[in-house]
């Protein structure tokens, strides 16, 4: 029988080679024998730094990574991660072993404004950069041949603290990107925006197999409204959001370019980016290419995928602004100012209409998307009149989201499945058979895995929230109090996501003395946690996290209701693994797809959500519960009233009660069930293997094939 290898102890300086080396590509953050050995190294630290491995290293102190050089079990578990990760990089995935690997020179290009990747790299914003960190982390899995492109902000999103009466304190960090893992590529472009050349510097992160290339101006060579072209996300007036939208679509394309990164596809993740397929002809032109052959080539070779069901979503400019900003990139194009425009606007040389980015990415794709299928429904009827044809014939069509499980699924629940009904989550291929057996799970072990995730969301919480009251002064005696919070044998009922209007967080408020009624029941009481970020500059979502606020202060709600500060990766999820009911109660048809809903089922949590985005499409009657909305035609205080009153119904009759029915053993039964069938059947279908999959046989290689005739 073959002995298994005892590492020795090192030194201490190759410790943290070692240790540098599993920072140093970003599938660390979502294989747990990788991170964990950074939570081990300091614990205190690793909590301090939000998860940061480098930021986590340069604070262990020297006595510390002696004594763990010197313990062959700790190096053993660093020699098996790097070993864990050589064994990922080299085998061949999905896609190596499928027909179309054969096609040469397939490379997709994936350009986007954020990426979410980890909570300890702010560089997202919302839905859409969490969408696009799963969509590169499952390219990777997959073995896609993909290169992720978008900007590096050296302030992130923002900080998000509330004041002592609720309202919204904004606080932009300078964060050092070193930290991240992020390598100087040495390699700088000069991208053409207004009478200016500006310089940025390339930036790379490796996510498992995928390259990710952020632009950086912050340089010294610039000019310093140049420098700020990337000190934050979604910072600016329109002018500085159209500079920062060429530096992302023309400035993107040049850096792929300076590279060698030669990308047979090209795929837009929303409109920010519409300005590369234009580069892209002008390369062509370069090449010799006709102006026909050159726009009908880069056309076919572009996907776009639209994220935004509100016409007022859309980046629309001024068409004087965009002329002086845009026109000397394009200018190789030899297109007057007057073709220029067009190509933004529906309604060809109307001088009044604005350029609009989206109707730019349509005419520049031929593979155009919506993330749902009511969503796909939404954007056919939206852009009839650009296409001008009936809706049912607009060239829309729609790939549903999902989410990159290993990224969102809680150690402990991924444990659970795997001895429960086998699920190997490390098997990367984009159908999720294994899903389908939860439902054979043991109800007693089920229940354990929920009673402990849902214990350890409230000492979560109260850590938070008391972390909160220190920071805003409070006293000794309200911080104790916190400690008291939430209950953890309690209905714990979620929200969590951006606090858009559309998205109406402080819907469940709308009837506060029915809805203390609901949660204060001492038979069966019930508990809703509230984390979510509003823009700095929309005034209705903060006030919508200012009225959340106060209710969570509310006598009415004493203890039953807590918001907390700084939503991110990490509170998500801590949230979507401890919660038992996600709710989610949109404006429909405003949410595009949403994301969030998909991550409770991973843990066995249910969902209460209206009919939008991707619900419809995952609601079977017995894996959650619909909200009915209003009909067409109601007013906004009428239509809230019925939603509202809807939600309370669904929580009186249904959830509520079925939660608190227990057997002669103590377990919620019929609970269980609906449970196991949420993780039967949700997971199966919404993860973001699927979505890749499907966005690799129903856009990329058709747009590699039709590009390259």
């Amino acid at each position: 029988m073959a002995r298994k290898r005892r590492h020795p102890s090192i030194g201490s300086d190759d410790l943290v080679t070692h240790l540098r080396d599993i920072a140093s590509n970003l599938w660390w953050c979502w294989n747990e024998e990788a991170w964990s050995v950074f939570q081990t190294l300091d614990p205190v630290e690793w909590r301090a730094t939000n998860h940061s491995p480098l930021a986590t290293l340069e604070r262990t102190t020297t006595a510390r990574l002696e004594a763990l050089a010197s313990d062959p079990l700790f190096v053993k578990r660093v020699y098996d991660a790097l070993a864990a990760r050589a064994a990922y990089l080299a085998e061949r995935a999905w896609f190596q072993r499928g027909a179309v690997a054969r096609l040469r020179g397939f490379r997709v290009a994936y350009f986007c404004s954020e990426y979410g990747l980890h909570e300890s790299i702010q560089q997202y914003a919302g839905g859409l950069g969490i969408l696009a960190g799963d969509h590169l982390k499952s390219a990777s899995d997959l073995g896609i041949p993909l290169v992720g492109v978008g900007l590096a902000y050296r302030h992130g999103y923002y900080i998000q603290n509330l004041a002592r009466d609720g309202t919204t304190q904004v606080l932009y960090p300078n964060y050092d990107f070193h930290r991240w893992g992020m390598e100087d590529t040495h390699r700088t472009i000069a991208c053409p925006i207004g009478n200016r050349l500006v310089t940025a510097r390339i930036w790379r992160m490796w996510v498992g197999r995928v390259p990710l290339y952020l632009l950086d101006t912050d340089l010294m060579a610039n000019a310093p409204e140049d420098r700020r072209l990337t000190e934050g996300l979604y910072k600016g007036e329109p002018q500085l959001r159209l500079r920062q939208q060429v530096l992302l679509g023309i400035g993107g394309t040049l850096a792929l370019r300076a590279l060698g990164e030669h990308a047979s596809v090209m795929h837009l993740n929303e409109g920010h980016a519409a300005l590369a397929p234009l580069q892209r002809v002008a390369d062509c032109l370069g090449q010799g290419m006709s102006a026909a052959a050159a726009m009908d080539s880069v056309k076919q070779s572009t996907v776009f995928t639209t994220h935004t069901p509100v016409a007022a979503g859309h980046d629309r400019y001024d068409p004087a602004l965009f002329v002086r900003e845009v026109a000397p990139a394009v200018a190789r194009l030899g297109m007057s100012d007057q073709d220029l425009l067009d190509l933004g606007r529906i309604e060809a040389g109307n001088a009044k209409e604005p350029f609009c980015m989206t109707v730019l990415a349509l005419r520049m794709a031929e593979r155009v998307n919506g993330v749902a299928k009511l969503h796909g429904e939404v954007s056919r009827e939206m852009w009839k009149d650009h296409y001008r044809l009936p809706a049912a014939k607009v060239p829309i069509g729609s790939i549903t989201n999902g989410v990159h499980v290993r990224t969102w699924i809680d150690p402990d629940a991924e444990r659970f499945w795997q001895a429960e009904i086998g699920l190997r989550l490390g098997k990367q291929a984009p159908k999720a058979v294994g899903w389908k057996r939860a439902g054979s799970a043991n109800p007693s072990a089920f229940w354990d895995l929920r009673s402990r995730l849902r214990k350890r969301l409230i000492h979560f919480l109260r850590d938070r929230v008391a972390l909160q009251r220190k920071r805003r002064g409070d006293g000794q005696s309200d911080v104790a109090a916190t400690y008291g919070l939430l209950d953890d044998q309690v209905l714990t009922i979620g929200f969590a996501r951006r606090f858009a209007t559309y998205k109406r967080a402080p819907l469940i408020f709308q009837d506060p003395a029915r809805l203390s009624s609901i949660l204060c029941n001492a038979a069966r009481p019930v508990q809703i946690v509230f984390a979510g970020k509003a823009h700095p500059r929309d005034e209705g979502g903060q006030a919508y996290a200012q009225r959340i606020f106060d209710m969570a202060r509310d006598p009415r709600f004493a203890g039953k209701v807590v918001l907390i500060e700084d939503y991110d990766m990490h509170v998500g999820r801590m949230l979507v693994s401890g919660c038992d009911v996600w709710l989610n109660n949109p404006i429909r048809p405003y949410e595009a797809s949403g994301t969030s809903g998909m991550k409770p089922p991973l843990h066995g949590g249910l969902n209460l959500s209206i009919l939008d985005g991707w619900w419809p499409e995952g609601a079977n009657g017995s894996n959650g519960w619909s909200i009915e909305s209003a009909v067409d035609g109601a007013t906004d205080a009428e239509r809230d009233a019925f939603d509202a009153n809807s939600m309370y119904e669904q929580l009186e009759r249904e959830v509520v009660p079925l939660f608190y029915e227990r057997d002669a053993s103590g377990l919620p039964m019929n609970w269980i069930k609906r449970a196991l069938q949420s993780a039967a059947t949700v997971p199966l279908q919404f993860n973001s293997h699927r979505m890749v999959a499907e966005y690799t046989r129903k856009a990329y290689v058709p747009a590699h094939q039709s590009g390259t005739r």
